[in-house]
This record gives structure tokens, C-alpha cells and sequence, in this order.
């Protein structure tokens, strides 16, 4: 029997999700991050109700070294495309330094925890565990990846930031892919955070100081 999440569960996932990110991107930006651990306790609340591959996520040993190697290459694919976004997209530059300003806006080792104990398994657990669950049940494997990637990049739309809402697309067809090649949400929950402490706090991808006048 498929215990995957069905048609419902799914409608309501996106709706949730689109209203969640909407409000994190819209709202006061000194407190950016209290809405995105917000968001992630809500959506990742959803799919823990909603989904039995969400509740069945476990993490393995062996999911450590796996999901360290995929957020090192989902790096090396972001080092060509700031290089890429900064020289040939017109606001590129100015839109990555934006999306770099929101570090400062908390300590670093309070970001750090949040996207650690919140924010980067929630996502797995919403998007993989739920919508991509729903969608690959409903169009099959592939075409419900790729449904599920466009459906994670488009709801960064409401941040204004079209570089960031690329970059949610890249990473989100990485994770994507590989939860329909079979690829474990333990693994892909390491390689979410890793890849996103790194590259957001450890070692950015290039220059981050904001413009003045930006």
C-alpha cells in the first residue's frame, strides 16, 4: 500500500507554504529569522502530521559522510553560479549581498543552531518528505521531482530576490533528485544543514559586504 501523502495533503501543504514564506520574506526584517524558525516549526509540524515518509525519517550513521559529500558538491555548483549571477545578471551582485546582510542580523552561533535544529530538517522533512512525496505519488518519479524542485524555487518569489529565488531551485532540484534516486531523508537533512551553515556562515561563496546605497 503507497503511504505516500495523497491530494489534500499536498494542497494544503503548498498553501501553508506559500502563506509561510510570504510572511517570512514580507515582515519586519530585524526579525527575519524568529519567522523562519517559525516557518520551519509549522511546515515541518505539517508534514509530521501529514506524511508517513516525514515520520519515518531516521538518521544512520552512514547518512553522515553521504550527506556531507552531496552538500559538498551542491557548493562547488554554487562557487560557478555566483561567479556566473554576479558578472552576467545585472542585479546579481547586489542581490547576493543582500541575501549575505541577513547573517548579521543575529549572532552567528544563534543562526547557526536554528538552521541546524530547525530550519534544515524541517525543510527536508516539508518538501521532500511531503510535497515531493505527494507530487511523485501523483505524476511518478521524475516529473514529481522536478514539480517539487519548481514548486520550492517558486515560493522564494515572495523575497523579491530573483538570484535567491534561483538559487532555491538549484538546490531544491539537487535535494530533489536525489530523494527520487532513493537517496534517504536522513542523508539529505545532513546535507541541508551542512550546506547551509557552510556556505551561509562558514565560507560564502564571495564577496558579502553590502553596497553602500543598495
Amino acid at each position: 500500500m503507497d503511504d505516500r501523502p495523497g491530494a489534500l495533503a499536498l494542497a494544503i501543504g503548498l498553501a501553508a507554504a506559500g502563506a509561510a514564506f510570504t510572511s517570512t520574506f514580507r515582515g519586519p526584517r530585524d526579525r527575519f529569522w524568529t519567522r523562519m524558525t517559525w516557518t520551519g516549526l509549522g511546515l515541518g509540524g505539517l508534514a509530521l502530521l501529514a506524511s508517513a515518509p516525514a515520520r519515518g525519517a531516521r538518521l544512520r550513521w552512514w547518512h553522515v559522510p553521504l550527506g556531507l559529500a552531496s552538500a559538498a558538491v551542491l557548493y562547488v555548483t554554487f562557487q560557478l553560479g555566483d561567479r556566473f549571477a554576479r558578472r552576467y545578471v545585472p542585479t546579481g551582485d547586489a542581490e547576493i549581498r543582500e541575501i549575505y546582510a541577513l547573517r548579521t542580523l543575529r549572532p552567528q552561533a544563534e543562526i547557526a543552531t536554528r538552521l541546524a535544529t530547525i530550519v534544515g530538517p524541517a525543510e527536508e522533512i516539508f518538501w521532500r518528505g511531503l510535497i515531493q512525496a505527494a507530487l511523485m505519488r501523483r505524476f511518478g518519479r521524475w516529473r514529481g521531482a522536478a514539480l517539487a524542485a519548481g514548486a520550492y524555487g517558486g515560493v522564494h518569489v515572495t523575497s523579491g530576490n530573483f538570484t535567491l529565488m534561483g538559487a532555491a531551485g538549484v538546490a531544491g532540484a539537487h535535494w530533489c533528485a536525489l530523494y527520487a534516486a532513493g537517496v534517504p531523508l536522513g542523508a539529505l537533512i545532513v546535507s541541508h544543514v551542512a550546506w547551509d551553515i557552510w556556505i551561509f556562515l562558514v565560507q560564502p561563496t564571495g564577496e558579502i559586504e553590502v553596497l553602500a546605497g543598495a
